[in-house]
């Protein structure tokens, strides 16, 4: 549990394998690193490797290991009262008072998970000591030298493994990167700016194809009006009120692949919608994965100088996404309101003679910012390359077979591509 006690308590970390489909060609064992925070890669191996994640010619070569984090799916989960979760504040707070009572909920939530969490492992699931989870997942497996595939959160864990132990990786790759160095401030611009940017493509993208549903309509007047409705408690979807974070968040989540004509009918049906009964507003869609607010906590100190300071930070990012102005990284913030210091604070990485790490971005990821990218490619300086696919969406993967064929190089036969290697933008069909 507790790396610098390793005869103290310990839990049981959960593991899933697919086995090389071609053993006589196999290359060993390779380790994904699952996102959120709170992403189950146990799930991803046993429901999703056979469905795309990773292609025929990877799978043949390697055995496909993930697991499931410390305090996250079965290994040890950070278990909190559904009750409490459910009056999750919203993170769009517009008071001095509501200030006070997010930060008195952060609280009375960290003591009922802390309560509730077995071996105590709730103040222990910080991604520095995944870092070490992961060297002995490695050690189990028999491999003398680590393969990895980390993706979106999962590439901390990657970035900070080439820190820890530079001389123990064979490859690893880190897809839609994180920047661990940023401080509030930054945090939010960056992930403000990058969700605008991404809507602004889904924008142009319905001003030039007429299979979207809003074709030929005023996009962003609609979206305007969609979040003047959600604000006086008269949109809801399926039932649910829908605050105008709740709407920023599902966007977002449409961004991903990106779905662009499934948010395009989706949002062409809210407008048509009647008016609801007032709510006065709903529950903040989930932003941290359900129970996994505290790892991001342990991870990240993000300060503001009290509500002032939220507030100006609100204007600051309206400034920088008039139209996604209630990002997603707003409920990360809101979440760490009161947290004690964090055991893996931010800093800029600093990885000595390691392997060459490939990193890999779109430009247009709604999440993980290009700049992130280019901000942690500089921190690893030559020790790493980034792989540019010029396109859309949360990962370069699944999205482009140009990107798919590069990282698979890499992974496979050690092949970096040069630097500034590029692929071609894939216009998406969902």
């Amino acid at each position: 549990m507790d790396w610098s006690d390793p005869d103290g308590a310990h839990f049981d970390l959960q593991l899933a394998r697919r086995k090389a489909t071609d053993p006589d060609a196999r290359a060993g064992s390779m380790v994904f690193g699952p996102g959120g925070p709170g992403d189950s890669g146990v799930n991803r191996i046993v429901k999703e490797v056979n469905m795309g994640r990773f292609s025929d010619n990877l799978r043949s070569r390697f055995d496909i290991v993930s697991f499931d984090p410390r305090g996250v799916g079965l290994s040890n989960p950070i278990l909190c009262s559904q009750e409490l979760l459910d009056r999750r504040p919203s993170p769009v707070m517009k008071s001095q008072a509501e200030f006070d009572a997010t930060a008195k909920y952060n609280r009375e939530l960290r003591a009922d998970c802390r309560r509730n969490t077995e071996n105590g492992l709730f103040d222990h699931v910080d991604t520095l000591s995944m870092v070490r989870d992961l060297d002995a997942v490695r050690a189990a497996l028999g491999e003398k030298y680590l393969t990895f595939h980390g993706s979106s959160y999962g590439t901390l864990l990657g970035a900070q493994y080439a820190e820890e132990y530079p001389k123990r990786v064979r490859a690893l790759v880190l897809e839609a990167v994180v920047d661990h160095s940023l401080g509030t401030g930054e945090f939010l611009s960056t992930q403000a700016a990058t969700l605008q940017d991404s809507f602004d493509e889904f924008v142009a993208w319905c001003e030039r194809t007429e299979s979207c549903a809003l074709h030929g309509s005023d996009v962003r007047a609609l979206w305007a009006d969609l979040l003047d409705r959600a604000e006086r408690g008269e949109l809801s979807d399926d039932g649910r009120a829908l605050t105008p974070f709740d709407l920023n968040v599902v966007v977002m989540k449409r961004l991903y692949d990106p779905e662009w004509r499934r948010l395009g009918t989706f949002l062409r049906g809210l407008g048509e919608s009647e008016p609801a009964a007032r709510t006065g507003g709903g529950s903040p869609a989930p932003a941290l994965g359900e129970n996994s607010f505290e790892i991001f906590c342990q991870d990240w100190s993000l300060p503001v100088r009290g509500y002032q300071g939220y507030a100006q930070e609100l204007r600051r990012i309206g400034r920088i996404a008039p139209d996604m102005k209630y990002p997603r990284s707003l409920m990360s913030v809101a979440a760490c309101l009161g947290a004690p210091e964090p055991d893996n604070p931010q800093h800029r990485l600093k990885v000595r003679d390691s392997r060459p790490v490939l990193l890999t971005n779109s430009i247009h990821d709604p999440a993980s910012g290009y700049n992130w990218a280019t901000n942690v490619a500089k921190q690893l300086g030559s020790n790493a390359v980034l792989h540019t696919y010029e396109g859309w969406g949360h990962g370069t993967y699944s999205s482009s077979p140009c990107a798919q064929e590069t990282i698979d190089a890499y992974l496979i036969s050690l092949k970096v591509p040069p630097r500034g290697a590029r692929c071609p933008a894939v216009e998406p069909v969902g």
